[in-house]
């Protein structure tokens, strides 16, 4: 899959073409502003900070499908992620990544990367264990997006490079973007 090949929605319901991204590494995030691992805007921002004159770009797609924890319209979001966490990479609307409403990006992302497993050394990490194989004792075996913040890099020719669990390190995924510049 290549990211060049999409159009996704924008706040304000303009589609926007991820060929505009063309040449920069990319990486691409669901998330929601009421969830354990909203923090992440944090680092995030300060990775987007450091590497953005490196044609480093960070694509964020809020998304309520877990815990319902995304509740704003695209506005009110925007506006908590800019206040609290004085975020500045470009926000998207609103998505479902999966399920039958899932958007084309996100239904390809699932098809094309395998679920790399909650870090078990991270208390969430357990929490989220616990919960999915209560559900189903196999749930490593699907590759559906687990929870936010759940990230994808992109290199410059648009090609997926690897898949992040929310769990994984933002030191580590610094360091990968960081290769891919």
């Amino acid at each position: 899959m290549n990211l060049e090949n999409y159009k996704v929605k924008d706040m304000k319901g303009e589609e926007v073409s991820l060929a505009d991204y063309k040449g920069k590494t990319v990486l691409v995030i669901n998330t929601a502003t009421e969830c354990g691992f909203t923090p992440q805007y944090k680092p995030l921002e300060e990775m987007y900070e450091k590497y953005k004159a490196q044609g480093f770009e960070i694509l964020d797609f809020p998304c309520n499908q877990f815990g319902s924890q995304a509740p704003g319209s695209e506005d009110e979001i925007h506006e908590f992620c800019t206040g609290r966490f004085g975020i500045t990479f470009p926000q998207f609307g609103k998505i479902d990544v999966n399920g039958e409403n899932a958007i084309p990006l996100y239904k390809d992302l699932v098809e094309n990367s395998k679920f790399g497993g909650f870090d078990l050394k991270n208390k969430v990490g357990l929490i989220l264990h616990a919960m999915y194989k209560k559900k189903d004792k196999n749930y490593k075996d699907n590759d559906d997006i687990k929870w936010n913040f759940t990230k994808f890099l992109f290199d410059k020719e648009g090609n997926l490079v690897k898949r992040y669990e929310p769990t994984y390190s933002m030191k580590k995924l610094d360091a990968e973007i960081a290769e891919q510049l």
